[in-house]
């Protein structure tokens, strides 16, 4: 895979999402995920393949085709998953086009407001507040009004550029019924703010 880095601190073009989701998921750890008054480092991310995943939404809803042929690069794909929690990702169009999901965040600004959101005291850790891709989006605010958003044009709802993780992992997917074999799960071995734990060994 090619490895795409803006400089620390820089804000995410349309380039970097014009890639395969494997690249971008991966590439993603490590990034700074700003919504608003909010901000989060990523530790977890999931790609999905939308040419011939079966855990894709292209793979069985003809809504999810039409959004990546009639959106660039780079837009929010929001959905509600079992009528309950939404899931946010990004749209990404290489040589081949899919989605990153983000699943964890490490908490950086708004703690005390994603505290309320998420309905928890000051006493609630950290690592209570977004490790998880329902925890998260609740946490900063994320519904399905932001299907659809610009994730490269403002600068207050975007990505930016952060250091690698210590250790990189790559693991299979959890929380779907299908393809669960993928190892398409990417994350931040060192963080205390992921989903659930991966028990393989890091990239090399």
């Amino acid at each position: 895979m090619a490895i795409y880095r803006p400089s620390i601190g820089q804000m995410i073009g349309r380039e970097f999402f014009s890639r395969s989701p494997l690249e971008c998921s991966r590439e993603l750890i490590g990034s700074i995920l700003r919504w608003g008054n909010f901000s989060g480092r990523i530790v977890e991310t999931e790609a999905y393949d939308g040419e011939d995943d079966p855990a894709c939404h292209t793979f069985f809803r003809t809504s999810a085709r039409v959004f990546v042929a009639t959106h660039e690069a780079g837009v929010a794909y929001v959905y509600l998953n079992y009528g309950i929690h939404w899931m946010f990702n990004v749209l990404v169009k290489g040589r081949r086009s899919g989605f990153v999901l983000i699943r964890a965040l490490d908490p950086q600004t708004g703690i005390e407001a994603m505290r309320v959101n998420r309905k928890r005291t000051a006493l609630t850790p950290l690592t209570h507040l977004c490790s998880g891709p329902g925890k998260l989006t609740q946490a900063l605010g994320i519904q399905g009004g932001d299907h659809g958003r610009d994730l490269c044009s403002d600068p207050c709802y975007s990505f930016y550029s952060g250091p690698p993780p210590k250790v990189l992992q790559q693991c299979p997917r959890i929380g779907i019924s299908t393809a669960m074999d993928y190892p398409w799960r990417f994350v931040a071995a060192e963080s205390p703010h992921l989903s659930v734990r991966p028990a393989i060994m890091p990239l090399p």
